[in-house]
């Protein structure tokens, strides 16, 4: 019997392509794997594919089982970045709807949302300074991909920002 390490696991419905998601979602992120493929048979919605995967130790479970259910931004998953390079490889293996994006969120080509965030993003927005958190924020809502350099310049008052 499978040990359930991790309390909370996200579980995604798609219609039918949970396994080509699962290994793409594989292939862009290190230390990602396939753990296990089920199919779940006479399901409500007929057969269903279940697969479980980890993506740098994150598990989650996703689901084949019909177009009854279709994702929405009300849930992304956000992905931290140490540098620019970082969010720009992540932001070019998955962003596919280039009118969905914003503020540094995307939609993949499962209309899967996420948010590709530089780590120091979190610390400009933690300050007590209210202005320095006005001036990154407003930066911020003017991207599309979030651009680390000017944030920073924005978080210091640098003109040229945006």
């Amino acid at each position: 019997m499978a040990t359930i390490a991790h309390k909370i696991v996200p579980h995604l419905w798609f219609d039918t392509q949970a396994v080509e998601a699962a290994n793409f979602y594989c292939s862009i992120f290190p230390d990602s794997q396939i753990t296990s493929n089920t199919t779940l048979p006479d399901a409500p919605s007929g057969d269903a594919t279940t697969v479980a995967f980890t993506l740098m130790g994150q598990p989650f479970m996703a689901i084949s089982a019909g177009p009854l259910f279709k994702f929405n931004e009300s849930i992304s998953f956000m992905v931290y970045c140490d540098d620019q390079a970082e969010v720009d490889y992540y932001w070019e293996k998955l962003s596919a709807v280039p009118e969905a994006e914003q503020c540094g969120w995307l939609k993949d080509r499962y209309g899967l949302s996420w948010q590709i965030v530089p780590k120091a993003m979190n610390t400009m927005l933690e300050t007590a300074d209210p202005a320095q958190i006005a001036r990154v924020t407003q930066a911020m809502l003017a991207m599309k991909k979030l651009d680390l350099a000017a944030l920073q310049q924005a978080y210091a008052g640098e003109q040229g920002h945006a």
